[in-house]
Parts: C-alpha cells; sequence; structure tokens
C-alpha cells in the first residue's frame, strides 16, 4: 500500500518547547520530498481561545507555523479554505494536529473531508499527525483519551493503518487515581474488538510508515496489545512489521 506517515504520540514533553522532541524527525521526515507547504487540519484544537472556535484554529494554525517556518515549511490551515475538499486535493502534504479527538473527528465528516484525505494520502503525499492526528490514521477514534465533548456522525476514521493507537500511553495511573488503568481500558476495547491490535505509544515516541515499512522511534519502548495475549514491547529498531499485515 502506497503511504507516507509520521504519527506521533505528543506534541510537546513537559519543560520542553512546543513540538520540541520531534523537530528533528520532522525535518527528517519532509527533507528530500520537494515540499514546503503543508495543508493544516486544526480542528482538534478547541480550547486555544476563550473567543470562539475560529480564533482558536487561528492561534493553532500560528503556533504550528513558528515551529514548521524554523524548518523551512509553511503551514496553510484548512480552516481559511471556502472549499476544503479542493484545498485537500492540491495539497502536496498534510498535517493534523492534537486536542480533542472527538471535536476532530466530527469535524472532518462535517466537511466530508474523511474520505478525500484519505484518497490523497493513499496516493503519496506525506501525512503528519500528533496525538488526535495520529488517532485519526486509525481505522477507529475509539482508542482515544479525550473527554467525548461533541457526537461525530461516525467513529470511522482515515484508516491508512490496520492497527488501533493509544497516544500518550501511560504504564501506571497518576498517584491518587482510583479508576482503571490505561491497560484496563485497552483490555476493555480488545474484548469487544477481539481481532484489532492496539499500540500503546508512549510519550516522545513515533511510528513511520513508508509504504509497507514500519519503523518505532524515539526514546522508549511501545507496547503492543492482542486479546487473550500478555502485552508485548518493542523498542526501536526492532522488527515490527507484522503491524501493517
Amino acid at each position: 500500500m502506497k503511504r507516507r506517515l509520521l504519527l506521533l504520540s505528543n506534541s510537546t514533553n513537559p519543560g520542553e518547547p512546543y513540538l520540541g522532541w520531534p523537530r528533528k524527525y520532522l525535518s527528517d521526515f519532509m527533507s528530500g520530498s520537494g515540499v514546503k507547504d503543508i495543508l493544516f487540519v486544526p480542528y482538534a484544537g478547541v480550547g486555544l481561545s476563550n473567543i470562539s472556535l475560529e480564533k482558536s484554529y487561528d492561534v493553532y494554525e500560528q503556533r504550528v507555523q513558528a515551529v514548521f517556518g524554523d524548518l523551512g515549511l509553511h503551514i496553510r490551515s484548512v480552516h481559511h479554505c471556502d472549499d476544503p475538499i479542493s484545498a485537500i486535493n492540491d495539497a502536496d502534504a498534510i498535517a493534523v494536529g492534537g486536542g480533542n479527538t472527538f471535536h476532530l473527528v466530527y469535524m472532518m465528516h462535517k466537511l466530508n473531508i474523511m474520505k478525500a484525505i484519505r484518497e490523497r494520502v493513499l496516493k503519496g503525499i506525506s501525512f503528519i499527525g500528533w496525538s488526535a492526528g495520529s488517532n485519526v490514521a486509525c481505522p477507529t477514534l475509539r482508542t482515544t483519551n479525550d473527554m467525548p465533548i461533541i457526537q461525530p456522525e461516525s467513529f470511522d476514521c482515515l484508516n491508512l493503518i490496520p492497527f488501533q493507537i493509544n497516544p500518550h500511553y501511560l504504564d501506571v495511573s497518576p498517584a491518587g487515581h482510583g479508576g482503571e488503568t490505561r491497560q484496563q481500558r485497552i483490555e476493555e476495547f480488545l474484548v469487544i474488538n477481539k481481532r484489532m491490535t492496539v499500540v500503546g505509544l508512549r510519550e516522545a515516541t513515533l511510528l513511520q510508515v513508508e509504504n509497507d515499512k514500519i519503523e518505532l522511534k524515539g526514546a522508549r519502548p511501545m507496547i503492543v496489545f492482542n486479546f487473550g495475549k500478555e502485552p508485548v514491547e518493542y523498542n526501536p529498531n526492532d522488527n515490527i512489521s507484522f503491524l501493517l499485515e
């Protein structure tokens, strides 16, 4: 399958600048592609302004442009486009930012851009996503950690990869937390979706997909969950090609 994806667990580590840890990976991913202009999908950015959603999207675009500009890239947000589908069809690369996955998916279905993005990416244009933006590369949003602040038309997502990602994966619950662990929540998902694989993608890690090749990159191992099996950890440089089978 033709595809070129960079799927980040998170944008920012504590004490670091925005999109600080992945800048080298972003630069390497876009280097040599000949692409300078990237269409940005900001709809997960709900709470960046207390004025309006439109202002939140503006703030988000400016924040991402400040980083991508340092890499010699230019961001244009799809929320400025009168015809989002045409903008996607003309795009040379697409980036989808993190935030609230439910609102992101709601807007992608409302604007009918889910199918358009999938078709363009499967024709070879580069796709970058972080957090919620990585979630939407999966078959469904159902392994997000986010609160369902709005009801999308469907939970179906881009289905660019055949497995689910759980971004920001935590091995233990925060002190004083009495609810289920992240592992328990994923195991609940697998009880209902027995044939699905879930990747717990820890902070400061990413998955890079080049056609039918996939690599884990970053500072930490990932953890893979399947129904009825013990979770298995994989380190960067391990062979994880089975995820795309």
